[in-house]
């Protein structure tokens, strides 16, 4: 018997269910939309969980079309997913967790007795570490944004390698290898053993469909390169950044890129022009270094100091 919350399936079985991560200020039980696909025959379990940030949709997008295509009687193994983690942020449609103003993916490994995002992660991060991979769905918020595979535990954890051959298998194309922030789930769960890659899909306002399918083509990857389903995968070379600049806005007013998102540019190359509303240019900005442009806003208009767009640096391949 497989099981996450009041989600429980024998071998051969899906069931959908919740995890308690605990109560509204009316009292009112909160629980987390869980699903449990137990396979007819034994091997691994991979841990998926979406909607870490309340506004990031697109991986919830690939949950509600992989799920329903896996057939248990198909399966090795045992596949976890956690449909909405961040409860209170998606239900209004936020980055962070209105109750107690937190980023979730800055909360791992969680504490049972913290504060609401610190229990969520808990609860949740609980049944990543009993599995033997884990994938953490994420996209660019609402910017716009490549595909990408995020590596978060560092060139010399002892399981970059196999964090980074995870990212290569779920094949956006683009990996970011670079160590990130304290209280993430990719970097907490390689500390636990667990081999963890927080996909970014792309970036939109809601999801995106194209980002979605790329989604469901990772995943998929995932569970046939790792023997939860019959299949092979051959992986291509990822261009990989470790790397990461962004840039902001000198003057206030309206933004003009001249880098398209994926394009190769070179340091000393103009990303953007900033003019005012009468179209007369106020700035222009350059790249400090060469790489890929990765990363934009999507409203053109912006504030003194305000974030325009990143660059990943350092890029090879592999």
């Amino acid at each position: 018997m497989a099981n996450l919350g009041t989600a429980r399936a024998a071998p051969g079985e899906v069931d959908t269910g919740r995890l308690e991560i605990g109560e509204t200020r009316d009292g009112t039980t909160v629980g987390l939309p869980v699903a449990v696909v137990n396979g007819a025959r034994d091997g691994k379990t991979l841990y998926v969980q979406a909607a870490s940030d309340g506004d990031e949709l697109n991986g919830v997008g690939v949950v509600r079309r992989v799920v329903p295509r896996l057939d248990p009687t198909e399966l090795a193994g045992t596949v976890v997913v956690v449909g909405v983690t961040n409860y209170y942020a998606y239900q209004i449609a936020e980055h962070r967790n209105p109750i107690d103003d937190t980023k979730l993916n800055r909360a791992y490994p969680g504490d049972e007795s913290g504060t609401t995002s610190e229990r969520i992660a808990a609860a949740t991060f609980a049944a990543a570490s009993e599995a033997d991979i884990a994938l953490d769905l994420h996209q660019g918020s609402t910017s716009r944004m490549i595909e990408e595979v995020r590596v978060r535990c560092g060139s010399r954890h002892r399981l970059h390698d196999e964090c980074l051959e995870l990212a290569k298998v779920f094949d956006c194309g683009y990996v970011l290898d670079q160590k990130g922030p304290d209280g993430q789930l990719a970097r907490a769960g390689p500390d636990e053993g667990v081999p963890t890659v927080d996909p970014e899909l792309g970036g939109s306002v809601g999801w995106d469909a194209e980002s979605v399918r790329v989604g469901v083509e990772g995943v998929f990857n995932v569970l046939r390169y790792y023997g939860f389903l019959e299949g092979t995968v051959t992986t291509r070379r990822q261009t990989r950044a470790s790397g990461f600049e962004q840039y902001g806005s000198p003057t206030g007013g309206l933004v003009d890129f001249e880098a398209e998102l994926g394009e190769r540019v070179s340091s000393g190359q103009t990303l953007f022009e900033v003019t005012d509303v009468f179209g007369e240019t106020k700035a222009e900005v350059t790249a400090n270094s060469s790489g890929i442009f990765w990363r934009s806003r999507r409203l053109p208009q912006v504030a003194t100091g305000e974030y325009v767009c990143s660059v990943g640096t350092d890029i090879d391949s592999y």
